[in-house]
């Protein structure tokens, strides 16, 4: 069994897995944790490594636009809340950034395992770099994966966020390298009526009658 567990993968439209952990701002059982929010989990290799610095210090400096977003965010490593907490104190100490928002000690490899974050033929005892995007009824709506030589892109991980909560709102798909303040595509028709009335809708911009874009605000 312990095998099943160390394979698991949640899927995109999967109910996050609730979990109880140790983590730099308290102790958090997640089902609890910043209700009516969305929240992006991320995990990292390995405290004190120099990619990991610089990602984590990426979500710190711009945990602002998060906000902005209704989006808290978690990190994860297998490391110790003794090594998580020096390793923030010295990125502060260095470089200015304090990385204020939690960062679970998973030591036991507990969440990671629950999460799919330990890939074996990456790593079996560190945590690729996953993030999970998880909307406010804990449902996970994205999911990336990096392997652990390659830094995530914190443009595309804040541009997606957006997209999803925009989406959302407003009933819309969203197109290649959509950005806010770009047209969305607007959903197709599904019947002939619905079909007539894209044809003769003049307020979009139509490639032809199942592809439109609309600008919204």
């Amino acid at each position: 069994m312990e095998s099943n567990n160390f394979y698991s993968m949640p899927r995109i439209g999967d109910q996050a897995p609730d979990f109880e952990a140790v983590t730099t701002t308290g102790k958090i059982k997640f089902s609890d944790f910043a209700p009516g929010k969305w929240v992006v989990m991320f995990s990292h290799p390995a405290d004190f490594t120099p990619v990991c610095t610089t990602e984590l210090s990426g979500f710190a400096q711009r945990k602002g636009e998060f906000d902005d977003l209704n989006t808290e965010l978690i990190g994860l490593s297998i490391d110790s809340i003794h090594s998580h907490l020096a390793w923030v104190n010295n990125v502060r100490e260095k470089t200015g950034v304090y990385l204020s928002f939690p960062i679970i000690a998973d030591l036991d490899m507990k969440v990671a395992k629950l999460y799919g974050m330990l890939q074996p033929n990456e790593s079996e005892t560190a945590a690729v770099r996953a993030v999970f995007f998880i909307d406010p009824t804990r449902k996970i709506r994205l999911i990336m994966y990096y392997p652990l030589n390659v830094g995530r892109n914190m443009d595309e991980i804040l541009r997606v966020l957006d997209a999803l909560q925009f989406s959302d709102a407003h009933k819309v798909a969203i197109p290649l390298n959509w950005k806010r303040g770009d047209k969305v595509i607007v959903p197709p028709p599904k019947t002939l009526q619905e079909m007539d009335d894209r044809i003769a809708d003049t307020t979009c911009e139509k490639v032809d009658f199942y592809l439109a874009k609309k600008m919204l605000v």
